[in-house]
């Protein structure tokens, strides 16, 4: 059958999110106050695990999002909010 498979990642100046999921089930997230990766399936499943270096992964995401946050700012300061 089909599946969906979806991911999150997303930032702002103070916080983020990267999440992973398969038919609505939370996989995998990053959580960035204690600094790991948390693999919430319940223990009637096969477990699935991500590789190693999935957090450190989600940080350097988080580091080009915020980057990428500030340079969108600075472009569109200008920019009339009517034409």
């Amino acid at each position: 059958g089909l599946h969906v498979d979806l991911s999150i990642s997303g930032c702002s100046d103070s916080d983020g999110e990267m999440m992973y999921s398969l038919d609505g089930e939370e996989l995998w997230f990053a959580d960035f106050i204690n600094h790991r990766g948390v693999e919430p399936q319940p223990s009637f499943i096969d477990h699935i695990s991500y590789v190693e270096g999935a957090y450190e992964g989600a940080v350097a995401n988080q580091q080009v999002c915020r980057s990428n946050l500030k340079l969108r700012r600075e472009a569109m300061k200008d920019i009339p909010l009517e034409n």
